[in-house]
């Protein structure tokens, strides 16, 4: 039985509803079945618990873009499955998304150190692709920063609002938005 997983899980759903701050180890404890004390056999603190769940999304969301741009050719195909990789990432994991950009500000160093570096390395792999594509004449964009801000914005937010019973499949939302991310970038197709 993985307890940490159900810690974990319990903790991102309290994190998400009630915030961080007015989470406590026992409301964790109670929603993940267990007695609070035990929760220290398996996590050294709320703060531990919260810096390994941003972390791991981080690591998670790095992962994914290495592994969607490693057999891409072209910079328009890079930006399409990296692009794709981010949204359907947000799509799937709402409660990370969310308690990853509201909390940033709950985390103490070092971990909000290492959090933001992670964030800065990931978004550091969006303006590379787009900086590759312009300097190959297949994208226009007047700032590379700002392109690549724009495509993280639009996975973030869906978190917000995507529902796997709603209106769109994953695949048609992932689709759809890579294809804003290519139009943003004024990308030559």
């Amino acid at each position: 039985m993985d307890r940490f997983g159900d810690i974990r899980d319990a903790a991102l759903e309290l994190f998400t509803s009630k915030g961080y701050e007015a989470t406590t180890m026992a409301d964790i404890g109670a929603a993940a079945g267990m007695r609070g004390p035990s929760l220290y056999k398996h996590v050294e603190s709320k703060q531990d618990l919260l810096a390994r769940i941003m972390i791991a999304t981080m690591e998670q969301l790095l992962a994914a873009h290495h592994g969607a741009v490693s057999t891409a050719r072209s910079p328009a195909e890079c930006l399409r499955r990296a692009t794709e990789a981010h949204v359907r990432y947000h799509a799937r994991n709402r409660f990370e998304a969310f308690v990853g950009n509201r909390e940033i500000r709950s985390l103490v160093e070092p971990h909000r150190g290492q959090v933001l570096r992670l964030r800065a390395e990931y978004e550091t792999c969006f303006r590379r692709l787009i900086q590759a594509g312009v300097d190959a004449g297949a994208f226009t964009v007047t700032s590379v920063r700002l392109a690549s801000y724009a495509i993280l914005d639009l996975g973030m937010g869906v978190s917000a609002w995507y529902r796997k019973t709603g209106e769109y499949s994953e695949d048609t939302l992932v689709w759809q938005y890579s294809e804003f991310a290519l139009h943003l970038v004024g990308a030559r197709l």
